[in-house]
């Protein structure tokens, strides 16, 4: 398999973004501040490079406001994931809020108008399959439905639509300019909630402002720049679904820093989520009626 920068970029994100559930284990600031202060750092950082730079192009109207829309969108996403974070187990909150290339596939076909091809389909179930044997079946089977679970699981339906949205704005706007924007977006729209919900701005430990600029430095601007560039150069349901392998890199690094158990259930199920990855990149498309057509074939030789 060819490796392009936008598969290279992709990875890289994957990388930076797997980091951010051991972060918010931490749990140094409450889940709603710290999704403020991802955004707001982000920007902080980001805004005076593009402008000095001149990289800052003011798209029309349109993509302005559903850029703005696409920061609002992941800000809630962010957020809602936290809360599902802090208040159940990373496990289950992350094993739901990637369950959204189902809603990716689902969106792209009845939205953007894109029927996934059949490696996307077998592609996520498979990766389902070990996403769930990653984490235990009996575990999924005695998830409890509450706030939590419903936050994890709009995490996962927020996340999607943002992937949809985001994927048709960067069709006509530039990656610097779109994570600028949305930023902006996410920051001003975090700021008031946390005011209006009367959220503490201040008096964390150093530990705490420290982790809160790593979010927004590694989780933030590394990961999806490099995220949204390869969303720009590749299908949104290769992207979500890719995403999925960040569950892998998550446990490892769980199991370095925080002493977690990786057990061999953990690295079968990890063996068979990317799998599932590898075969909605597979070059040619998948078709039952060419499988059986070519075993037919096969049979009268």
């Amino acid at each position: 398999m060819k490796i392009t920068k936008p598969r290279l970029a992709l990875v890289c994100g994957i990388l930076c973004i797997s980091i951010f559930p051991i972060l918010v284990k931490l749990k140094l600031t409450p889940g709603l501040i710290s999704a403020f202060y991802r955004m707001a750092f982000a920007v902080t950082l980001l805004l005076p490079y593009v402008l000095i730079t001149g990289n800052f192009k003011l798209p029309n109207t349109k993509f302005l406001i559903l850029a703005a829309l696409c920061g609002i969108i992941f800000a809630s996403d962010v957020a809602v994931w936290n809360i599902a974070i802090q208040d159940s187990s990373a496990t289950q909150a992350s094993l739901l809020t990637n369950l959204s290339p189902v809603w990716v596939g689902i969106g792209s076909f009845f939205v953007l108008k894109i029927k996934p091809a059949t490696n996307f389909w077998i592609g996520t179930v498979v990766s389902l399959i070990g996403m769930i044997t990653l984490v235990g079946f009996s575990f999924f089977i005695e998830l409890n439905f509450d706030h939590a679970f419903l936050f994890a699981v709009l995490s996962g339906l927020l996340y999607s639509v943002y992937l949809l949205i985001s994927k048709n704005v960067l069709s006509e706007v530039d990656v610097l300019s779109f994570m600028t924007i949305s930023l902006m977006a996410s920051s001003i729209y975090l700021g008031i909630l946390c005011y209006c919900l009367d959220e503490s701005f201040t008096g964390f430990s150093n530990n705490g402002w420290f982790v809160l600029l790593l979010q927004a430095v590694i989780c933030q601007l590394c990961a999806w720049l490099s995220i949204s560039y390869a969303t720009k150069h590749m299908r949104a349901t290769r992207v979500s679904l890719s995403l999925l392998s960040q569950a892998v890199i998550t446990s490892i690094l769980a199991w370095l820093f925080l002493e977690e158990k990786i057990t061999l259930q953990m690295v079968f199920g990890g063996i068979i989520l990317l799998l599932g990855i590898r075969i909605t990149f597979y070059d040619k498309t998948i078709s039952l009626k060419n499988l059986f057509s070519k075993q037919k074939n096969q049979t009268q030789l």
